[in-house]
């Protein structure tokens, strides 16, 4: 379930000299790593603020509770049995964001596919094989949501064998999390961007709002802009398949996006999901995971229940073509 890196692309640059800036507002921007990816940070304030400390501090504890290439992360004990550790609230955020999302999604959403993740070569633990039916039906028992819990501080598994992949919502939430502190600095007009998730508030440098493009799903590894949207308040995230797959001996593909149910990393007829909206960029994420799962039909009935959600979905048609669907009007420039 690890997501596409830079999916999303900043078009909304900022520009120093920009005369429509309000009189005393600097401009300041970060780039940095965080999370196996990079980020890219903007925001405007009328005093300076040396976030660069913080922001690292944060990434770290963000990564010591939840990221499974940590070998001594919270998440890593656990996925390894560890059932006495108490979490600390990055992961309880996270558990229970998984938690509402994947009873939304019917469990299109589940995080607890990192041994199937594993199995695929796509987590940690790297391997070429292609897993046959038989090993995935048993792999299956130790996947499901429901099968875990959190009690008291502490995460239940019913079989040690469960392991958490938490790669799909973690960059969203890492977004959301150096965001909310830059609102603990009332910091007004802010854009945060890890590997290609985005939680933009207020306006940028030009007095406009924040401008973010979504690229074609370009299989030669070209990039091509498909459609520019403004963030008005909002976070957004992106999903797809067309980057990061395996090939077996005959050719067939295997994509990256563990269907939870099937145990099968095949294909839907999505080849990229988009989503934005007023809420935080974590559920974003996560949502647009699912969306890959479930695949176009069943995205388009799950989107009348959520008004908040708002997505551009680029998927093949029955004759092969590409097409576009969205549930929003552009805004006007």
């Amino acid at each position: 379930m690890k997501k596409l890196l830079f999916f999303i692309a900043i078009v909304s640059l900022f520009s120093c000299a920009d005369n429509s800036k309000p009189k005393g507002i600097q401009t300041y921007s970060l780039q940095g790593n965080a999370i196996g990816t990079t980020y890219s940070i903007k925001f405007l304030s009328t005093k300076q603020l040396k976030a660069e400390k913080a922001i690292d501090s944060l990434i770290k504890a963000v990564n010591k509770s939840t990221s499974q290439y940590i070998p001594t992360s919270d998440i890593s004990k656990i996925n390894a049995g560890d059932s006495t550790l108490t979490i600390d609230h990055y992961f309880e955020d996270v558990f229970l964001t998984s938690k509402r999302i994947f009873e939304e999604t019917n469990g299109y959403f589940d995080p607890t596919v990192g041994i199937l993740v594993n199995t695929w070569g796509f987590g940690p633990e790297k391997t070429i094989a292609i897993p046959d039916s038989t090993t995935i039906k048993e792999l299956l028992k130790y996947v499901g949501f429901k099968k875990v819990k959190l009690i008291a501080g502490h995460i239940i598994k019913n079989h040690p064998s469960i392991k958490f992949d938490f790669n799909a919502v973690g960059k969203g939430y890492l977004v959301d999390v150096i965001s909310n502190y830059f609102e603990t600095k009332n910091i007004e007009n802010y854009m945060v961007e890890i590997g290609g998730e985005i939680r933009a508030r207020g306006h940028n440098d030009k007095n406009t709002p924040w401008t973010i493009a979504i690229e074609n799903p370009n299989f030669d590894g070209s990039r091509s802009i498909a459609i520019t949207i403004q963030l008005n308040n909002e976070s957004i995230a992106s999903s797809g398949n067309y980057r990061k797959f395996k090939l077996d001996k005959n050719g067939h593909r295997y994509v990256h996006t563990i269907n939870p149910k099937t145990g099968f990393a095949t294909a839907s007829n999505l080849l990229s999901a988009s989503v934005f909206g007023a809420v935080n960029c974590a559920d974003a994420d996560a949502y647009a995971t699912a969306f890959m799962a479930m695949g176009l039909e069943k995205t388009k009935a799950f989107l009348p229940k959520h008004p908040e959600l708002k997505v551009f979905l680029i998927f093949n048609n029955k004759k092969g073509a590409l097409e576009t669907f969205q549930n929003f009007k552009p805004r006007k420039e």
